[in-house]
Formats: structure tokens, sequence, C-alpha cells
């Protein structure tokens, strides 16, 4: 499946956004909401899936869901954290705390 065919939805109930992936396997972007913060606490990619680039768009799409909701992002999720590091556009987003954890302050 080809990054820009993956469909990422938001599971509030869970708490997380997802992909389903072909083999019935999901993709996950784990987080909690705090007034007006949400914390990414887990990405995960099931085995075989590493490496095409889906992590990557559960990041982007729940970067720009955090972005429209105005919400300030802390990344605890080392890929989360990794990924905000490396991209200048979405160091905006990060919490203040945030931004200190990655040494960006």
């Amino acid at each position: 499946m080809a990054t820009e065919q993956l469909v990422v939805r938001d599971d509030p109930a869970h708490h997380r956004f997802e992909i389903a992936l072909d083999d019935g396997t999901v993709a996950v972007a784990e987080y909690e909401l705090r007034e007006g913060k949400i914390l990414f606490t887990h990405t995960e990619v099931p085995d075989g899936h590493e490496g095409k680039g889906i992590g990557t768009a559960l990041i982007r799409f729940a970067l720009n869901a955090a972005r429209e909701r105005g919400l300030t992002v802390v990344p605890i999720c080392p890929f989360f954290a990794d990924y905000m590091k490396k991209h200048a556009e979405v160091k905006d987003r990060l919490d203040k705390g945030g931004r200190k954890t990655l040494g960006l302050d």
C-alpha cells in the first residue's frame, strides 16, 4: 500500500490515530488529551510494515489534527519526538516542556 493511499482516522474512544492495513493489522499513534495539549505516548507499526512511511503518515496526520485543534504537542513517544526534532515546520506546535526535552530551548 503506497503512503498516499493510506487512510488515517482518529479513534477518540481509544485515544489513537490509526491506519487499517491490508492484512487486517492496524498501525496506531496513541495519545492523551490535556487542557490545550495532546500528549503522543506511543506509536506502533505492525511487524512487516516498518520502513514504508506508515508511522510518518500517522505522525503527519496527528500533527495536522493538533494544529487544526489549536493544541500544543508533548512528544513522549521517541518516534514522535525524533520526527519533531528533525522537522522545523512542526516545532511551533511543541509544548514548552517538549521544546526543553528535545533540546530546542
